[in-house]
């Protein structure tokens, strides 16, 4: 049986960064991710700013486990931690006040995972 999931170093690096984490911190929500981002690339989620500014408010911490697609707008600022992010999004969130950062980031940032939404 061929082996599916990422073959990308630094999503492979990403993924044990999140289940080492996990362990340290006696949390979930990072094994959780891991366990997401381990699926095929093209099972991936892609999640479009529309859908972060319907099921957000502001000032709440979001990670997408896969990509940020600029489609819609937002008017509020978040918080917003991927895979990665298309052009459009990055200048749509930062325009409502908010921020673009990596998952890895927001693990420091946020080591408990705790007020943390899973988008996806």
């Amino acid at each position: 049986m061929k082996r599916t999931g990422p073959t990308d170093v630094q999503v492979r690096k990403l993924m044990r960064f999140l289940r080492k984490a996990s362990r340290t911190y006696n949390v979930e929500i990072w094994r959780d991710i891991a366990e997401r981002l381990n699926a095929p690339r093209r099972r991936r989620v892609e999640v479009n700013v529309s859908r972060i500014q319907r099921y957000t408010k502001a000032g709440d911490i979001v990670v997408v486990p896969g990509k940020v697609l600029g489609a819609g707008s937002i008017d509020h600022p978040v918080t917003v931690a991927a895979l990665s992010f298309s052009q459009k999004a990055v200048e749509k969130i930062r325009s409502a006040g908010g921020e673009c950062i990596s998952i890895a980031e927001l693990v420091v940032k946020v080591p408990r995972g705790s007020n943390v939404k899973i988008l996806g």
